[in-house]
């Protein structure tokens, strides 16, 4: 009997076409793409290596040789004494050159065959930074990272003061070229533009110049100097003042502000008038 002959139920996989092949290579190729330019992003933002200076407490450790394990002070002329070898130069080096340069002479020496030198920083003191100015704590302090930036030491010396200005001045060296920048803080954090919040290194100075002021004197609540903000108006001078006494007059207020020449000029402005710095705001008694 001739068995009957059914169709077969079983599916042909689809044959993949020329737009397959041609979207999944432009895939792998976005993708291939992509990674390289992240690479690139994250290789703009390396750290670089910290350099030993004098001051820097380290610990040296050599792998299967405790009894060299060592905590040293690099000194002024930038040596450290290590047992067995006596003077050893590290500073102006890197943690890795140090380390080479301390198994080298170990190696010369015979002392140990195969080094294995570990150098830890415990103190980082040899790379400090000068913060000078209207600052709460003036003072050198050392970088305790390698990505310590402006606003980080800042922080650390007790952020700008009451009378200290918004700019603040960084001078340095950076490349053998000197590097002078002004920072304006607070629009760097309003504007959430960090490019000038730079990267600081070892002898940096930093430093907060004064506030512009103006000062009140006269027929107010409270005289005396005050800090001038941007735009500031007379009005907005007096209200810092405590306003106008019951014996002023608005009619009264005089300025008396310097020129281009130091010349003293008195000014009758208007209460929507704007202040200069160090103006003097003078408030007279009411005569009725």
């Amino acid at each position: 009997m001739k068995a009957s002959s059914k169709p077969s139920t079983r599916l042909r996989q689809a044959e993949p076409t020329p737009m397959t092949h041609r979207i999944t290579t432009q895939i792998i190729l976005f993708v291939a793409a992509l990674l390289l330019f992240t690479q690139h992003v994250f290789a703009q933002e390396v750290v670089p290596e910290y350099v030993l200076g004098p001051g820097d407490i380290v610990r040296i450790t050599v792998f299967q040789n405790p009894d060299l394990t060592t905590e040293a002070r690099v000194s002024e002329s930038d040596v450290i004494t290590f047992p067995l070898i006596g003077s050893v130069k590290v500073g102006g080096l890197s943690v890795p050159a140090a380390e080479r340069a301390i198994a080298q002479q170990l190696r010369s020496g015979g002392f140990v065959l195969q080094p294995q030198v570990n150098i830890l920083p415990l103190q980082i003191r040899g790379n400090q930074v000068a913060v000078l100015g209207q600052v709460n704590r003036p003072g050198r302090y050392p970088l305790e990272t390698l990505d310590t930036r402006l606003s980080d030491m800042l922080a650390t010396a007790g952020g700008i003061s009451q009378t200290g200005a918004d700019e603040v001045v960084l001078v340095g060296e950076r490349g053998g070229q000197p590097l002078r920048v002004t920072v304006n803080i607070p629009k760097t954090f309003a504007q959430g533009d960090f490019s000038k919040d730079l990267r600081l290194e070892g002898g940096d100075r930093i430093y907060v110049q004064r506030a512009p002021m103006f000062y009140i004197y006269g027929e107010v609540n409270r005289p005396g100097a005050f800090r001038l903000e941007d735009a500031m108006t007379v009005m907005q001078g007096l209200a810092m003042g405590g306003g106008i006494t019951a014996r002023g007059t608005e009619k009264g207020i005089q300025i008396h502000r310097r020129d281009s020449e130091g010349k003293l000029q008195v000014i009758q402005p208007g209460l929507s008038s704007a202040l200069q710095a160090e103006d003097v705001i003078y408030v007279r008694e009411s005569l009725f």
